[in-house]
């Protein structure tokens, strides 16, 4: 047993297409001794009867999911060896699941929540959320995503005062400041950047929630998600969308927040590589 949890999120564009890359990469990590114990993925593009419980499970993890035809999508993947002895099944496992925001009525299915047992801690609240897009700041699909954030704010508010213990992970589509994105100049005042983005995101920050990645000293000019047009990820022409934030209780416990690049470098990718936070039991 290990004296951490490594927590994560990838945006895998596709878990169809990339399924074999999440094994993988779960495989290579457990291999170097750095398990990743809670998984939240984004864009499973897939209904729930097509998700991949058996593979995932006798690969040694439990999975909850909220799917959707084509688009959109979520889950929370646990690390059965991690978990406490009440822990046996999918019940025990993922404690209060909730799926979508409540009282948000939304098709999309952008969030998935549940409190998971881990060996040697306190519960932790895990929330695997897919953030809307919004397109462009003059379109309905910004108007959209504002309302969202405002709704899954209001509903956060309350889910830190149950859960002391609580991660928020997963495609955030908002690059916070200059230095999450590659050209800032270039992008100045366009979706993911805007002004109402950023302050949404302080907002976040404001419920008593922290980037774990800037806890750290990090390298300049690391990103997450690079487009697949122009050589993006060759050129490093990328943006950090992909967050974890921490409640006070597990940012106390955080000791390190990274991008993982490699996933990024192999055959037909996502264009998200995951980002990792360890939290010390």
């Amino acid at each position: 047993m290990t004296d951490f949890v490594r927590i994560a999120a990838w945006n895998v564009n596709s878990l169809k297409v990339r399924l074999p890359h999440v094994l993988r990469w779960l495989q290579d990590q457990e291999r170097a001794k750095k398990p990743i114990d809670a998984l939240c993925l984004q864009e499973l593009k897939l209904t729930d009867d097509k998700y991949p419980h058996k593979e995932l499970e006798e690969a040694g993890y439990l999975s909850l999911a909220a799917g959707q035809k084509t688009y959109n999508g979520v889950a929370i993947i646990v690390r059965k060896a991690a978990l406490a002895p009440i822990a046996s099944d999918l019940e025990t496992t993922f404690l209060k699941p909730i799926r979508n925001i409540p009282g948000n009525e939304d098709e999309q299915q952008r969030i998935l929540a549940a409190t998971v047992c881990f060996s040697g801690m306190q519960p932790m609240r895990l929330v695997s959320a897919y953030f809307p897009n919004g397109q462009s700041p003059d379109s309905d699909k910004f108007i959209y995503k504002l309302g969202w954030l405002k709704a899954l704010q209001t509903w956060l508010s309350g889910e830190l005062d149950q859960h002391p213990q609580l991660a928020l992970l997963g495609d955030f589509n908002i690059a916070p400041a200059d230095a999450d994105v590659h050209d800032p100049k270039a992008w100045e005042g366009q979706n993911l950047v805007s002004p109402p983005e950023r302050c949404a995101f302080q907002e976040l920050l404001g419920l008593g929630l922290h980037d774990s990645f800037r806890m750290f000293e990090q390298a300049p000019k690391t990103f997450s998600w690079w487009d697949y047009r122009m050589m993006g990820f060759r050129r490093n022409a990328g943006m950090r969308i992909d967050h974890i934030l921490l409640s006070k209780s597990l940012q106390d416990k955080c000791s390190s927040s990274i991008v993982d690049k490699e996933p990024r470098t192999w055959e037909q990718p996502s264009d998200h590589a995951p980002v990792i936070a360890t939290i010390q039991k």
